[in-house]
C-alpha cells in the first residue's frame, strides 16, 4: 500500500522503536517505488510509523533492513543531501565506507560492508530512525 509521505519535523524528529513488522516494511517498499523518480532511500518514520525499518535501492536491487545499526565508519566527507519529507538540499557529513549491522524480516541477524552512494543512503535512513534530520 502505498501511504502519504510525512513532512511534519515534530514527528520525524521522534526516535524510531525495534520492529519486525512485515506490514510496515512492505508499505516502506511500495513508497519507495512509486517515488522511484525523486528517491532511492525511505525510513518507516516517513510513511508514519516510528519502526526501526529502512528501504532503499541497492544498485538495481530494493533493500528492506530491519533494525539497522552503523558499527564502524571511515572516509568522513561534506556533502549536499535532499530527503522527499524536507525541502531543498541541505549539507551534512557521511562516512565513504560503512559496516552495517542489520536483520532481514525473518530476525535472522547480518553484518555487511556498503561504500559510495549505498553507504550514503543507509546512513541518512539510519538517521531518520534516530530522529535525526540533515
Amino acid at each position: 500500500m502505498i501511504l502519504p509521505i510525512i513532512h511534519d519535523e515534530v514527528f520525524l524528529k521522534q526516535p524510531s522503536q525495534p520492529s519486525h513488522n512485515t506490514v510496515t516494511a512492505a508499505n516502506l517498499l511500495d513508497t519507495l517505488k512509486a517515488n522511484r523518480q525523486t528517491c532511492i532511500g525511505m525510513a518507516a518514520n516517513m510513511i508514519g510509523r516510528h519502526e526501526n525499518i529502512i528501504a532503499f535501492l541497492d544498485g538495481d536491487t530494493y533493500k528492506v533492513m530491519y533494525n539497522p545499526q552503523i558499527l564502524k565508519k571511515s572516509g568522513l566527507y561534506t556533502t549536499e543531501e535532499g530527503c522527499l519529507s524536507l525541502t531543498g538540499m541541505r549539507k551534512t557529513k557521511r562516512a565513504k565506507h560503512i559496516k552495517v549491522k542489520y536483520e532481514d524480516s525473518e530476525g535472522q541477524t547480518y553484518i555487511k560492508s556498503y561504500h559510495g552512494l549505498t553507504a550514503q543512503i543507509i546512513q541518512h535512513e539510519i538517521d531518520h530512525c534516530r530522529g535525526i534530520l540533515i
